[in-house]
């Protein structure tokens, strides 16, 4: 399918194929409004992150809005979860470090934190946060600091505040620079996203 794509195109999907950064992970705990859930894949696009997993145990599962996403659900894999056991478990057998969002007397500012290691963050509710259940499996705890009366933001603004760090951190590093999938995958992957 390659062939019938104009050139410049072929060269936008290879770099950003290129640039997916398979050791970032969201994970979106009952998140209630879907244009939360959308804002949140259009940024995990714009920085990068290949794949959310959508953990809903309580709320209903979104519909993701076509409009406020840009369309952004075509680049970004979602993975359903409806077990916070079965979830969390799976992601530490894939070698990810487990950084929840929560305001408690364990949680490190958020840039103290190294985002470069195999890391998957999650956002809880708008109105409960990340469930004492889910906090169970958390490696780190993370807060963004906050200058003024509010004392937090909304979860598809703190999500881009994490990632655009975590953009921050990884692109110093020089992690944008080489991808992380061998030439076979990286192959393989430009030609689905080809498809698109």
């Amino acid at each position: 399918m390659k062939e019938f794509i104009t050139p410049a195109r072929l060269e936008k999907i290879t770099k950003a194929v290129k640039q997916r950064q398979f050791s970032l992970r969201v994970v979106l705990e009952n998140i209630h409004d879907p244009h939360n859930v959308s804002a949140i894949f259009r940024t995990c696009d714009a920085v990068g992150v290949p794949k959310v997993t959508l953990l809903y145990t309580k709320e209903e599962f979104p519909k993701i809005s076509k409009t406020s996403s840009a369309s952004s659900r075509k680049w970004v894999e979602r993975e359903k979860c409806g077990d916070t056991k079965t979830c969390f478990e799976n992601l530490k057998q894939q070698g990810f470090k487990v950084i929840a969002t929560a305001l408690n007397e364990k949680a490190k500012n958020l840039y103290d934190l190294d985002l470069t290691q195999k890391v998957a963050i999650v956002m809880g509710n708008e109105h409960r946060g990340v469930s004492d259940e889910v906090l169970k499996y958390a490696d780190e705890i993370l807060y963004i600091p906050m200058r003024g009366m509010i004392q937090s933001l909304n979860v598809s603004v703190a999500t881009a505040v994490i990632l655009y760090e975590a953009q921050r951190q990884r692109a110093l590093k020089g992690m944008y620079d080489k991808s992380e999938l061998n030439n076979e995958e990286l192959e393989k992957m430009i030609e689905e996203w080809a498809n698109k």
